[in-house]
């Protein structure tokens, strides 16, 4: 199969510094499509700016009526829905205290448009019509879990918990692939089906994900904008069909942090785990 070299991010949370870095080096390396995983909001000070960036190279489309992910032209970007995009649209009920000051302070930032009402109404119109799950020709993509595309954390401990991968996993043959690729724990790892997972730790680390021997296999992409496994920089993949390829890089998260710090609404907590990469 002639697959598109497609560039997929995750948890970009208004890090514009990020997101930038990581089109920078997307571009270099000849990146024919994008897909991003959702959180494109919530945290970082520049949300609508990456927002701008995602609508630009990730168009929505419908989910096909019949299907909930259904199938779509394999060169065609997309974005979905992050649960911080739920809570921008509906409530934020169970987010912890800094995460709901935040995205509140988000949904102020979407609403006045920078001055410009017609824009603020198109960007709800992008955030209103992102679906919860794609599947392409290849594989299966979502913000949480198969099983949970939206709100489900897989994380590298989970591994050791057969019931629950049991599920997700029988949950990502329901979709009829056994490739998935998510987000939302911003913690980058390769799930199989067989029990193992990998954590990738450098940049350009390659995995191939078609051997059938191994099952099913879920990949987490990591965070472009917040990454939480010590590692401060940014996290993304490039998926060619047959190997996903794992990119650390580095961006100037000071700068971004000490845009969080000045901005009234946001909490200072949000600045400092940049630092530490947690």
């Amino acid at each position: 199969m002639d697959y598109p070299l497609t560039a997929i991010l995750s948890d970009i949370h208004g890090n514009i510094h990020a997101l930038d870095a990581a089109l920078d080096y997307t571009r270099g390396a000849g990146v024919e499509r994008y897909v991003c995983l959702g959180d494109v909001l919530g945290y970082g000070a520049r949300p609508t700016e990456c927002l701008e960036r995602i609508m630009e190279l990730c168009v929505p489309q419908a989910r096909d009526a019949g299907h909930p992910a259904g199938p779509r032209e394999l060169a065609a970007g997309f974005c979905l829905l992050g649960n911080h995009e739920q809570a921008l649209l509906k409530d934020p009920e169970d987010f912890n205290p800094k995460a709901r000051q935040a995205i509140e302070w988000t949904k102020a930032e979407v609403s006045e448009g920078r001055g410009d009402k017609q824009r603020s109404w198109a960007w709800w119109d992008f955030l209103g019509e992102l679906p919860d799950s794609v599947c392409d020709d290849l594989a299966l993509f979502v913000h949480g879990s198969p099983r949970d595309p939206v709100r489900e954390y897989l994380l590298p401990s989970d591994a050791r918990n057969g019931i629950k991968m049991q599920a997700c996993f029988e949950a990502l043959a329901g979709f009829e692939r056994r490739l998935c690729f998510i987000g939302h724990s911003h913690v980058p790892a390769v799930y199989g089906q067989d029990g193992t997972v990998l954590r990738p730790r450098g940049h350009g680390e390659t995995v191939a994900v078609n051997d059938e021997a191994r099952g099913g296999v879920i990949v987490n992409v990591g965070s472009t904008g917040q990454p939480r496994d010590g590692d401060t920089r940014l996290s993304l993949v490039l998926f060619d069909g047959e190997t996903v390829t794992f990119a650390r890089l580095e961006y100037d998260h000071d700068r971004t942090a000490e845009e969080i710090r000045s901005t009234p609404g946001l909490p200072d907590y949000l600045a400092e785990r940049l630092t530490v990469g947690r």
